[in-house]
C-alpha cells in the first residue's frame, strides 16, 4: 500500500507556473502519474513516469509545457507546470500503478491515490 500526499497547488495568473510535490510513503517502487478533474468534468490524464524515471508520458494538452520527474531517494514525485493556463484550473492528484511495470496513462491502472491539490488558473 501506497500513501500519497501532494502539496504545491495554489491560485496562479495564466503565464505563470506551479510546481506540484507528492510525498510518498511505503512501498514506492512504481509507476506513478498525475491526474487532474475540472468542475463538472471527468478526472483525466496529466503525466507520468516510469520508476526508474527513465520512460514518461503526457497529454498532449501537457506537452511542452509541464514536466514530471521523480526523486526515489526522497520518495517524492513532481509536476512542474510552466505558461499556465485558466484551462489547467482543477483537483491535481498523484497517483501510483503498484500492479504496473510500465507507464500507464489511464486511471484503471492506478490503485493508489492522493487526496488532490487545487490549481487555479486566473485570466
Amino acid at each position: 500500500q501506497v500513501q500519497l500526499v501532494e502539496s504545491g497547488g495554489g491560485l496562479v495568473q495564466a503565464g505563470g507556473s506551479l510546481r506540484l510535490s507528492c510525498a510518498a510513503s511505503g512501498r514506492t517502487n512504481y509507476p506513478m502519474g498525475w491526474f487532474r478533474q475540472a468542475p463538472g468534468e471527468e478526472r483525466e490524464f496529466v503525466a507520468a513516469i516510469s520508476w526508474g524515471g527513465a520512460s514518461t508520458a503526457y497529454a498532449d494538452s501537457a506537452k511542452g509545457r509541464f514536466t514530471i520527474s521523480r526523486d526515489n531517494v526522497k520518495n517524492t514525485v513532481s509536476l512542474q507546470m510552466k505558461s499556465l493556463k485558466p484551462e489547467d484550473t482543477a483537483v491535481y492528484y498523484c497517483a501510483a500503478a503498484s500492479k504496473s511495470r510500465a507507464v500507464p496513462t489511464t486511471q484503471r491502472d492506478y490503485d493508489n491515490w492522493g487526496q488532490g491539490t487545487q490549481v487555479t488558473v486566473s485570466s
